[in-house]
């Protein structure tokens, strides 16, 4: 899968490198997780082109476990190498959307 990460010291480089990062934490085994991808992948290019989306699978139980996740799917995102949004389980991307934008702005004058 693109942009799919598989260990953690990856995971945490790209924080500290990357100006905005959304993890979408999932697990194979999870209908949300498949039906909330396409809508979560869709709000970014078109609201979001500077947010960079990467996905870390569970199968890996390290990467969630250091991040204190536990509920699939998880989105935290992350703006100047500090977390600001976490949601998890039945997450509205319009709500997700508005919380983002804020800190979006701030970030990349828009």
């Amino acid at each position: 899968m693109e942009n799919e990460i598989s260990t953690l010291e990856e995971l945490q480089e790209l924080i500290n490198t990357k100006p905005a990062i959304l993890a979408y934490f999932y697990n194979d085994n999870c209908a949300p997780c498949v039906s909330l991808r396409p809508k979560v992948i869709e709000m970014k290019e078109s609201h979001f082109p500077l947010l960079d989306l990467y996905f870390i699978n569970s199968k890996e139980p390290s990467i969630p476990a250091n991040f204190a996740v536990y509920d699939y799917p998880s989105l935290l995102i992350f703006f100047d190498k500090k977390e600001y949004i976490r949601v998890s389980k039945y997450v509205s991307t319009v709500q997700l959307a508005e919380q983002i934008q804020r800190y979006y702005d701030m970030i990349f004058g828009e």
